[in-house]
């Protein structure tokens, strides 16, 4: 499946950072990973880190899939609000939920620090109410999280123009968010892996996969053959193909941002994360080299052809949408991509066996919470594995 298309910030900006090796003899190991995106990558750091040896192999290069069209929001809000996912699931479960996301907020930041990276920001993320319809269920979501230890203000609409220069009926303004770039932070967890003996594998396809009960045989498109005592499966949205069943409905999502703004300029308060209740919901960031991204105008995913057409349609349109937003911000859009992402029936991921796979475990972080899914997935499958409670 091709998950992105036009040209994606951070692969432009980055370009290929490093090489990876195609996978050049057949191996034995203890654990294999599919998929070399953040999913992949912080499932070898926590596996790396435990002891356990591994291979992570992909098909693609290294980081061309979903991750590189990442927008890299970090919010502990997940699509579906808590007071949603508390009919959906009941209370402990959605508040233990947005907690672990929060959690993992926390956990990528001292990741970032271990690993000396330096484009992690933390920030505060504002969520404003795209309607007045929306102003009633946004004020008890605000009381729940409030009840339940997240560190969130309300802002009427008097409040929410004074800060931030925003015409809306009201918002949640969050004290933990960051924001990061997911394509440079999968590079850096995969150079500390290879230094721990990880064999990272890229252009490096598997066409035949075959669980038993006493490991997983995978073949490669040029015959090779890997032997494992466990498979992780972290390709994304491809891994529905190897699922009976239907559990993620395929969306697009389209990004642009903007040319680099005059360094005085000065965009709105603390540059937080912003994104609001319409549904498909608009998401906007900004950028270390001062820069504007906004996301959004989502559509149902039918092939990649139709996707890709529309991206000079919804470029024009995000932009607009930006202009009406802050009409006195300069805003002139240079690059703009699309990716393929999934949403759940209730917007939480899939995360460890599969029972009809042997010795499978899988890392589905889908939705709009994909980097800090991953990282609940790495270390619950990684308790998984050694044998710890989690």
């Amino acid at each position: 499946m091709k998950l992105s298309s036009g040209y994606p910030f951070w692969l432009i900006k980055n370009g290929l950072p490093y090489n990876y090796p195609k996978l050049q003899k057949s191996v034995a190991t203890e654990v294999v990973i599919l998929g070399g995106g953040i999913s992949g990558a912080l499932a070898a750091y926590y596996l790396a880190n435990a002891g356990i040896k591994c291979i992570v192999l992909d098909g693609r290069t290294i980081g061309l899939g979903s991750t590189c069209a990442s927008t890299s929001l970090l919010q502990y809000e997940i699509d579906t609000p808590l007071i949603k996912l508390i009919d959906l699931v009941g209370y402990p479960d959605a508040v233990r939920s947005y907690q672990l996301c929060a959690d993992s907020i926390d956990t990528i930041e001292k990741i970032a620090r271990k690993l000396k990276y330096k484009d992690f920001q933390s920030k505060k993320s504002l969520l404003y109410a795209a309607k007045e319809k929306d102003l009633y269920w946004l004020q008890e979501e605000y009381f729940v999280r409030k009840q339940n230890g997240f560190k969130v203000h309300f802002l009427d609409q008097q409040q929410l123009l004074k800060q931030f220069n925003i015409t809306a009926p009201g918002a949640i303004l969050s004290a933990q968010a960051a924001e990061i770039n997911a394509y440079t932070f999968t590079h850096a967890l995969h150079q500390h892996s290879i230094s721990k003996g990880v064999n990272v594998c890229d252009r490096t396809p598997v066409k035949h996969i075959k669980h038993t009960s006493s490991g997983v045989t995978l073949e490669t498109a040029n015959g090779l053959k890997i032997k494992a005592d466990k498979l992780i499966y972290a390709t994304g949205y491809e891994s529905v193909n190897y699922i009976k069943k239907k559990i993620v409905d395929l969306h697009s999502t389209y990004a642009t941002i903007s040319e680099q703004v005059n360094p005085d300029v000065k965009f709105w308060k603390d540059e937080v994360l912003i994104w609001n209740t319409a549904d498909p919901y608009l998401y906007l960031r900004t950028t270390n080299d001062h820069r504007i991204l906004i996301g959004g105008r989502d559509e149902n995913f039918y092939d990649p052809e139709q996707r890709d057409q529309l991206i000079e349609k919804k470029k024009k349109l995000l932009t607009k949408d930006f202009k009406k937003l802050f009409p006195d911000i300069p805003f002139l859009p240079e690059f703009s991509w699309t990716g393929t992402f999934g949403t759940t029936k209730d917007g939480l991921p899939f995360i460890g066996k599969y029972e009809p796979l042997p010795n499978s475990y899988f890392a589905l972080g889908f939705g709009g919470n994909g980097i800090t899914f991953s990282v609940i997935a790495a270390q619950i499958i990684t308790d998984l594995i050694t044998g710890k409670p989690n």
